[in-house]
């Protein structure tokens, strides 16, 4: 049940980011999603960065990476507004925007996150009894 708490709280705050950002940047003219493609992107990248970087340290709790990862990681970015904006393009007819935006997507997320995991894997992390 804490579990699940843990998740909401994450969660709340995720969707409250992501929701600022799509007002900041709202869709182009063109019909470009520059605030999904952004959202993912952060997303990818901290996400990366966040477990590798928990996984090594060890001293994050269960519950803390449950809600970063799970409820805030998970409700901050999004496969799916990324998956209709491109039906979208693609209904409007831009073909070109369409798989620039996929393409884009797909291959920043991938760099993105092994960014990520390559800064989380630079923690240094303080030896038993030494003072880092």
């Amino acid at each position: 049940m804490y579990n699940l708490m843990y998740i909401a709280a994450g969660a709340f705050f995720g969707a409250l980011c992501r929701y600022g950002l799509t007002l900041v940047l709202p869709v182009q003219k063109n019909g470009f999603p520059l605030s999904i493609l952004l959202i993912n992107f952060l997303g990818c990248l901290f996400l990366g960065w966040f477990f590798t970087a928990a996984s090594r340290a060890g001293s994050y709790p269960p519950h803390l990476r449950l809600m970063i990862g799970t409820g805030f990681t998970g409700t901050f970015t999004t496969f799916s507004s990324f998956t209709v904006d491109t039906v979208k393009l693609l209904e409007n007819g831009f073909l070109g925007t369409a798989s620039l935006y996929l393409a884009i997507s797909i291959a920043g997320g991938l760099l993105l996150s092994w960014a990520g995991i390559l800064l989380g894997g630079r923690i240094r992390i303080p030896r038993s009894g030494r003072q880092p």
